[in-house]
C-alpha cells in the first residue's frame, strides 16, 4: 500500500519552531511528528510513502537517513507549492495502477482506526473515503453532509453558513477516480477544488478517537499534554 504524506506547508503559525525545521518534523512529546506518522503507516501495512516538502527539505532527508523506519520513503521537493491536490496530480503515476491509496495531512496528530476505515472503503468501493470528525469551528473547515448510508452528499470548504460541524479530518483514502477530477491548474486544493466534485461518490468514516490538527501554536502546545500515543507507535 502507498500513502501521500502532505507536508509542504510553510508552517507559518508554528514559528519560530518552523524557522529551522519543517512542520512535519516538529516534536510531539520529544518524538518528531514524521516518526509518529511512519510508525502508524507501517502498522497498517503501508510500505511506501511519498512526502512532499517545500521548506527545509534537507532536514527531512537527513532524518530519514539516520532513522530507518521499515517504510520506503520518497521525498519530493516542491520548489513552487502545488497545493494538496496539485501534489496528487503531479505524482499520480506513482499510484494510478493501485486500487486505492492513502492521503494524510502531516499536521494531523491522531489515533484513528485506519483498519476500520479501510474495511468500509473496500466494502463500498467509493471514489474516496473521508475520515470525518466533529469540530467546534466549522467555518474554518471542510464541512460535509452525510446521509444515513454514509454517503457524502455535500462538501463545502470553509462555509459561511455551515450546515453542521462534521468536518474532513485530513485523512482520506483515494482512487484513480479521485485523481481524474483534479484540475490541471496549480496550485490546486483538495478541499476547494476536488472533494466538492465527488459528492455522491464518497463515503464518510466518523473518527471518535484522538485527533488534533497541530497547525496552530495553541493546538501544538495542547498536543504536548494530551497526546496519548497509540498502541502502534
Amino acid at each position: 500500500m502507498k500513502a501521500f504524506l502532505l507536508a509542504a506547508g510553510h508552517g507559518v503559525r508554528l514559528r519560530p519552531i518552523t524557522d529551522t525545521i519543517p512542520k512535519c518534523m516538529v516534536p510531539i512529546q520529544g518524538v518528531p511528528l514524521l516518526a509518529i506518522w511512519l510508525k502508524l503507516c507501517q502498522s497498517i501495512g503501508i510500505d511506501e510513502v511519498l512526502v512532499n516538502v517545500h521548506a527545509h527539505a534537507a532536514a527531512v532527508c537527513e532524518f530519514l537517513a539516520r532513522n530507518p523506519s521499515g517504510v520506503q520513503v520518497r521525498v519530493v521537493e516542491e520548489a513552487q507549492l502545488l497545493g494538496s491536490a496539485g501534489t496528487l496530480r503531479a505524482n499520480r503515476d506513482w499510484v494510478l495502477s493501485d486500487d486505492f491509496f492513502w492521503v494524510f495531512y502531516a499536521d494531523v496528530l491522531n489515533c484513528a482506526n485506519f483498519q476500520a476505515m479501510m474495511q468500509i472503503h473496500r466494502q463500498r468501493r467509493p471514489a474516496a473515503t473521508l475520515g470525518l470528525y466533529e469540530v467546534p469551528d466549522p467555518k474554518r473547515c471542510g464541512i460535509v453532509r452525510m446521509d444515513d448510508d454514509g454517503v457524502i452528499r455535500e462538501f463545502v470548504e470553509k462555509p459561511l453558513n455551515p450546515a453542521g460541524n462534521l468536518a474532513f479530518s485530513g485523512l482520506m483514502i483515494g482512487t484513480a477516480e479521485l485523481l481524474s477530477v483534479i484540475p490541471e491548474k496549480t496550485p490546486a486544493d483538495i478541499g476547494f477544488h476536488v472533494l466538492p466534485r465527488l459528492t455522491g461518490r464518497m463515503m464518510g468514516y466518523q473518527i471518535d478517537d484522538y485527533l488534533i490538527d497541530i497547525g496552530t501554536m495553541e493546538n501544538y502546545e495542547k498536543a504536548q499534554s494530551t497526546w496519548p500515543g497509540c498502541s502502534e507507535v
